[in-house]
């Protein structure tokens, strides 16, 4: 247990107690009830509402509660002292041995220092990337890859069972437009001359291995053929091409999905159509004609009659058609079906979207909520586009001209490890800049550098003490950590509350921010030491200082570790 969670089984017990006390009445509600740091440090180490949340319920004054809270919790062995302030919270300071012994629980617990069960064991599924396949993986697809993979990270970190899934949107007009580029291609590789590639074709050079295969696969079987023939061949093996390209892509980053669920496979087996017949049962699809469009109405516009999703009872603006005209499904009809099919095996869905993508969340959202009755938790994180910087100017991100960068040359560029953390320097939905001389520039306002650089400078440490012929291995005297040291100790404390925070609040990025604050933290303790030498970590003279010191350094050091791990980035031992 960390010293949250041991402070928290106090406030429950101290709680218990009013109850026995005829305090409190039995069997309150205390789910609203907190214990975490106050918003300004000079309060003290820690805060509870619970006088505030819990007074209506018992038919008091806030104030005359907490009065009464307040000496079973400096009754406690962890606590200094307790304060009320203003109508009735309560701020705590604990003995500076609470924060030793929590170092001690760092160091115990390694890896798993701020990993929980919070999640149940419930199964997540979190879909994200989901590019078409129509090429490989540029800087556009980057983010929500990153932001996709830290969040099932941090989900499965936090006791959920995670699925990361991949949704293939192989059934659109898109993967025909592949398979008519990857035609050309053939019929290039075949040594035919195609002259310029025509308008509303893909025309990057990553599709000739693909032409390359099919003549190698073919020959010259389907060079003039009609595309009767050969379409819904060439669409498959140029699908397959493409996600093999994407899956090698996305190795690059670190990410690996455990699903792929093809858009086109589900449609072949009938999942729309059942998910229509389960929604008619329950009257959430009927049989009407949608409203003109607002404003001037098209002169071809003709109502038709199509099968409507009851959008509006689950907060849509309007119900949405599933349906075509030509009775194919629309894409909202195949999602619909898709979620439809997640639902069933998972206690909670996420989808990782890109900001074009904003204007389906409130359908989407409405979808589910039908279909699973409000008992499924759907969130939805949007990810602004990320735009690239090089010498001052934007670089052209054209996936259609095929003049883009890929997610391959930027990782192979700058490092895995720099592209995921700087996608989670910013939150999902907020606009980027990914500079590349910014991104590995050596300097306090790199966020990557910063934090690599304290870890690094930790890892010197013992390599220091034991050239100054110290014994490293010594069992520490952690009271000879005074409170500047401790004060180290009180923010690395708080990891397990930022990973749950962030975890319960879908957002990866609070984890960046709370090592760059670590990092500042230790980087500002170590340069104390550049005009007073008493308080450097390694003290030649002081053996006992240095080893104490050593296991302070040592503790930050796990949790950075810990935090980057959730990042999927490899912390650095050396800067070089």
């Amino acid at each position: 247990m960390t010293i949250y969670t041991v402070m928290a089984a106090h406030l429950d017990a101290a709680l218990d107690a009013l109850e026995t006390d005829g305090l409190l009445p039995q069997g309150l509600a205390r789910t609203a009830v907190t214990i975490e740091p106050p918003r300004d440090a000079s309060h003290g180490d820690m805060a509870t509402n619970a006088a505030m949340v819990l007074a209506k319920g018992a038919g008091t004054n806030p104030r005359v509660l907490a009065e009464a809270l307040a000496p079973k919790l400096e009754a406690l062995g962890e606590v200094a002292s307790v304060s009320i302030a203003g109508p009735g919270f309560i701020n705590l300071t604990l003995t500076e041995q609470a924060w030793r012994d929590e170092l001690a629980i760092i160091t115990s617990i390694g890896a798993d220092y701020g990993r929980s069960d919070r999640g149940g064991g419930r199964t997540v599924n979190i879909e994200y990337v989901s590019a078409n396949p129509t090429g490989p993986m540029h800087m556009g697809h980057c983010r929500g890859a990153v932001v996709g993979d830290a969040l099932a990270s941090l989900l499965a970190f936090s006791g959920h069972r995670v699925v990361r899934e991949y949704y293939v949107n192989d059934a659109g007009g898109q993967v025909d437009v592949l398979a008519r580029s990857a035609h050309l291609r053939y019929l290039e590789a075949l040594g035919r001359d195609i002259g310029d590639i025509p308008e509303g074709l893909y025309p990057g050079d990553y599709l000739k291995p693909v032409g390359e295969a099919l003549a190698a696969e073919y020959g010259a079987r389907y060079a003039d053929a009609p595309e009767g023939e050969w379409l819904v061949e060439f669409r498959r093996f140029a699908v397959a091409r493409m996600m093999e390209l994407i899956r090698a892509d996305l190795a690059l980053l670190g990410i690996h999905h455990d699903l792929f669920s093809s858009e086109a496979e589900l449609q072949e087996a009938g999942l729309p159509a059942q998910a229509e017949a389960w929604m008619r049962e329950r009257d959430l699809v009927y049989d009407g004609v949608l409203e003109a469009p607002k404003g001037e109405t098209p002169d071809d516009w003709e109502p038709v009659e199509l099968p409507l999703f009851r959008a509006t009872q689950f907060g849509d603006d309007q119900d949405r058609p599933i349906k075509k005209s030509d009775g194919s499904w629309t894409y909202f009809g195949a999602d619909l079906a898709y979620h439809h099919e997640k639902a069933k095996r998972s206690d909670e869905l996420i989808d990782i979207w890109g900001a074009d993508h904003a204007g389906t969340v409130k359908r989407i959202k409405a979808a589910v909520a039908a279909l699973t009755g409000g008992a499924t938790r759907f969130d939805i994180v949007i990810i602004q586009m990320v735009r690239l910087m090089r010498a001052g100017e934007p670089v052209k991100m054209s996936k259609r001209a095929g003049n883009f960068v890929t997610l391959a040359d930027v990782v192979r560029e700058v490092g895995k490890d720099v592209v995921r953390f700087t996608m989670l320097t910013r939150k999902a939905d907020a606009q980027m800049d990914f500079d590349f001389a910014k991104v590995v520039e050596a300097s306090k306002d790199n966020p990557v550098f910063y934090v690599q650089y304290a870890h690094a400078r930790i890892h010197s440490l013992a390599r220091r003490a034991v050239e100054s012929g110290i014994d490293v291995t010594a069992v520490p005297d952690l009271s000879r950590l005074d409170t500047v040291d401790l004060d180290l100790a009180r923010l690395a404390a708080r990891f397990p509350r930022v990973v749950d925070s962030a975890a319960s609040a879908r957002e990866p990025h609070r984890i960046a921010f709370y090592l760059n604050e670590l990092a500042a933290a230790f980087h500002g303790w170590w340069n104390l030491g550049n005009d007073d030498p008493s308080r450097r970590a390694v003290q030649p003279d002081d053996p006992s200082t240095t080893s104490a010191r050593l296991f302070l350094t040592a503790s930050i050091g796990q949790v950075i570790r810990n935090g980057l791990a959730l990042m999927g980035v490899e912390p650095v031992e050396e800067m070089r």
